[in-house]
Order: structure tokens, then C-alpha cells, then sequence
């Protein structure tokens, strides 16, 4: 695993120093609010990253295993929330439920 492909981002700020609990945990305080889960890296010098995770369900891991179809889904994203978007020629709402 290289550096590049794990730091996407070159620029760290320091946070408040941590300390290991008699059961070896770190708490992360505010800057783990919102993770629950990390990929944790160790070099030869014991310096330690966490990468944040988030779980995909099965069902959808498909759509990040192939970029060409996930890109096509965030240009539509895009090109929806800058309303790039056409009337459609059927009315679809017959379909949803009441």
C-alpha cells in the first residue's frame, strides 16, 4: 500500500494530544464524532493513520466497483442539482404509490 493511495489529502493539523487507556484505546474526542469505523495503517516507525470507512451494502457494492458507470451517476447527480435535467415524455407518477 503507497502513502498517495491511502492520504488523499497532504495537509494534517495537529490535534490535541491522546493518550492509550489501561485497555490500549485512544479517544479520538470531536474529530471521531461522526466515525465508526477505520482501516488502520502502521509504518516502521509506528506512526499510525486511521482512514475512515463507511459500509456499502452488497447489493450496491457493484456501483463502486466499476468507475465508469459510478462516474455517469455523479455527473447525473451534478447535472441534476445544477438543473440540467429534460421533461420527460411519460408521465411516471402513475407509478408511484398513494
Amino acid at each position: 500500500m503507497t502513502f498517495k493511495s491511502i492520504v488523499k489529502d497532504q495537509e494534517f493539523k495537529e490535534l490535541p494530544q491522546a493518550r492509550v487507556d489501561s485497555k490500549y484505546r485512544v479517544s479520538l474526542g470531536a474529530a471521531g464524532k461522526q466515525l465508526s469505523q477505520f482501516r488502520v495503517y502502521q509504518n516502521a516507525l509506528g506512526q499510525i493513520i486511521l482512514d475512515p470507512q463507511v459500509s456499502v451494502p452488497a447489493c450496491e457494492a457493484w456501483l463502486f466497483k466499476n468507475p465508469k458507470i459510478s462516474k455517469s451517476i455523479q455527473k447525473g447527480l451534478e447535472d441534476a442539482r445544477l438543473g440540467k435535467t429534460t421533461k420527460s415524455k411519460e408521465d411516471y407518477s402513475k407509478y408511484l404509490d398513494k
